[in-house]
């Protein structure tokens, strides 16, 4: 099973860059950068990845960032974790950028989208990885500043697909960005958010209602409520699930008590997705691995969250009809 998973085909859907921050790019940005960072050592900053909560982790998430500040900066990020991707062998990616954690430092959001574009771009000769940039509004920051990142967006409407809602989801409900999300959707970008992670079961009827939104990132708490679950089944609305991370940030405490399983097995579009892989232990390999070793699931089901991956994703029909058919020739192989 193990070597099955390694060199299935993946997909993964919710993933932030600045998430992919290594201990030892964050150092050598650091250096290039002359940029003050409070550890003196790798192993210092891994020890400091002991969270017990998502504030917790944002609190070193938005320090780690501050040593990106060029678009070669941001282009180096990128490209390590497109590395790992075909280590992991992701054939397709849908990466989410911050542009406010940097903005708000004086970094231009032409240079941050410049450098993870021009990573992506590379990455489909090369590697042979296609991908779709998402732009995530920072919930915790008031609507004003949403709309201007949002403005500053539109001449990059060919690099970015969709804009999405992340950082702190408690006490900042999917209503404080219903305008900025219409606005958005006005100009033609496909809209996902944040919802259900540690918020409860109605943040994510909020945002699919007050949003609009094409899938739900997280989404895990909708198993507290049985009627939305059902829902989500019927409509087959995507929960781009991160297991890794929600063990990391004790949404469960043990991943045998995770609910992915469970709803996939209800017929819910769930997808396995490695979500701020630097920080919460493992990229998407792990995090299959993680999920298939706590639970007693046959290859088709493994498989079966690269299927779903590839019905959520924002690429053409066409595409996703080649990745589906690359995915089943492989399921057909191992069986």
């Amino acid at each position: 099973m193990k070597q099955f998973i390694q060199n299935l085909p993946k997909v993964e859907l919710h993933l932030h860059i600045e998430g992919t921050l290594e201990p030892e790019l964050m150092f050598e940005l650091a250096a290039r950068n002359n940029i003050d960072i409070p550890f003196k050592s790798c192993a210092e900053v891994k020890d400091a990845y002991n969270f017990h909560n998502l504030q917790s982790f944002l609190d070193i998430y938005y320090q780690g960032a501050n040593v990106l500040i060029t678009e070669q900066d941001f282009f180096d990020l990128t490209w390590a974790y497109l590395l790992r991707c075909k280590n992991d062998n992701v054939v397709h990616t849908e990466v989410f950028f911050d542009p406010q954690t940097h903005t708000e430092r004086g970094i231009s959001f032409d240079a941050v989208v410049n450098g993870i574009h021009n990573a992506l771009s590379q990455a489909v000769d090369e590697l042979g990885i296609t991908s779709q940039l998402i732009m995530c509004f920072l919930r915790h920051l008031d609507e004003k500043s949403a709309f201007t990142t949002l403005n500053q967006s539109l001449e990059h409407k060919d690099k970015i697909v969709a804009v999405g809602l992340d950082s702190s989801e408690n006490g900042n409900p999917a209503s404080k960005f219903e305008r900025v999300f219409k606005y958005a959707l006005d100009e033609g970008f496909l809209t996902v958010a944040h919802a259900g992670e540690e918020g409860p079961a109605s943040s994510i009827r909020d945002a699919l209602d007050l949003l609009k939104l094409t899938r739900i990132d997280h989404g895990v708490r909708c198993s507290d409520d049985e009627t939305l679950v059902k829902a989500l089944a019927k409509h087959r609305t995507p929960l781009t699930v991160c297991p890794l991370s929600n063990i990391k940030l004790k949404v469960f405490e043990h991943m045998a008590e995770h609910n992915i399983v469970e709803l996939l097995r209800k017929g819910v579009c769930v997808t396995i997705n490695s979500d701020d892989p630097a920080y919460f232990g493992g990229y998407m390999t792990d995090n299959f691995m993680a999920v298939g070793e706590a639970h007693s699931m046959s290859k088709t089901e493994i498989a079966q969250f690269t299927f779903n991956a590839i019905e959520a994703s924002f690429i053409s029909d066409q595409e996703k009809n080649r990745l589906m058919s690359m995915n089943q020739a492989y399921l057909d192989q191992n069986m």
